[in-house]
């Protein structure tokens, strides 16, 4: 497997992120256990996780829950030196907590480490751009985070692009740390903002991309024919948006390329992924070992370029 430089550090990753979103949410610990030996197993290292998941769900009201079980793993497993981790600060975890300020992240910074029960996070990303804070005041308590090396590097998620340009333009004039990947939402489906907002903003800041809803939470995996399918189950309300005549056309690329390849369709659709520009490693989770198999096999499929077309054309926007 080809592996691909983390920003400017000399970390090697291999090109898919296992989202850590589940840890907690609709798995619990031993199966988390599972999912993330098998994950180091295939050869993989790249997790990504943030403070608040998972805060949504009854009974984890202040988040935590994710970085709790990777800590646990780690504990357990003794496998922290195989893995580049990553979290996030900045989403609402309730009782004001929340936002970009420079002694809030400090703190934040010190829970998720106690969490994790490791000394430094390798990639700490702003999960949600914090307006009401300046962003040298931000981009400060990260300098501070690296200086203590409890930081490695640092990348926002949900930014626009004027406000990348900006904090990059900060970075430079005050000779502070600079984001060095972005995460957004981008999958076969969710193109439009990314191709025509971000991805110029990601090429020209050099931004390695991580984006997330990889697989736009289950759809592309085609296990949900149906809107009537995807009832009952945790993800519904995110998946309902879907199942319209553009995402049926993409369920029937899917299928076809999948013909073809004898490949999973969630294979296929982060293997397409990993053919756009930018993108370093796409963010997938799994319930299950099973269900992680398809996953870890996209970076190993090698889509022709008339099936890159065929899935392109179905999804054009």
């Amino acid at each position: 497997m080809q592996t691909r430089k983390l920003g400017t550090t000399n970390l090697e990753i291999a090109p898919l992120m296992l989202g850590g979103n589940v840890f907690g949410w609709t798995i619990d610990a031993e199966t988390s256990f599972r999912v993330l030996d098998a994950f180091v197993d295939h050869g993989f290292n790249f997790i990504d996780t943030a403070d608040v998941y998972s805060a949504w769900k009854p009974g984890n009201e202040g988040g935590g829950q994710s970085e709790t079980i990777l800590g646990q793993w780690f504990a357990r497993s003794g496998k922290r030196d195989k893995v580049v981790l990553a979290t996030k600060v900045g989403m609402d975890l309730g009782n004001g907590k929340k936002g970009l300020a420079r002694q809030y992240i400090l703190d934040a910074a010190e829970a998720s480490l106690k969490r994790l029960q490791t000394d430094h996070i390798d990639l700490y990303q702003s999960h949600l751009d914090d307006e009401s804070i300046p962003l040298d005041e931000t981009l400060e308590a990260y300098r501070a985070l690296i200086e203590q090396g409890k930081v490695t590097i640092i990348g926002a998620s949900n930014y626009t692009a004027p406000r990348l340009h900006e904090a990059d333009k900060i970075s430079k004039l005050k000779s502070l740390p600079a984001y060095q990947t972005l995460q957004p939402e981008y999958n076969l489906y969710d193109r439009q903002n990314f191709e025509q907002n971000l991805q110029p903003a990601a090429k020209e800041l050099n931004l390695g991309v991580v984006p997330y809803f990889s697989l736009a939470s289950g759809f592309l995996t085609g296990k949900y024919k149906t809107k009537a399918d995807s009832e009952g189950k945790n993800r519904a309300a995110r998946v309902a948006k879907y199942f319209d005549d553009r995402g049926m056309k993409i369920l029937k690329a899917l299928d076809q390329v999948a013909s073809e390849t004898g490949a999973k369709q969630a294979t296929i659709a982060l293997a397409w992924l990993l053919a756009q520009p930018t993108i370093l490693a796409p963010i997938a989770s799994a319930t299950s070992v099973d269900q992680l198999e398809a996953l870890v096999a996209a970076p190993s499929l090698d889509l022709t370029e008339a099936q890159l077309t065929t899935l392109t054309e179905a999804s054009a926007y």
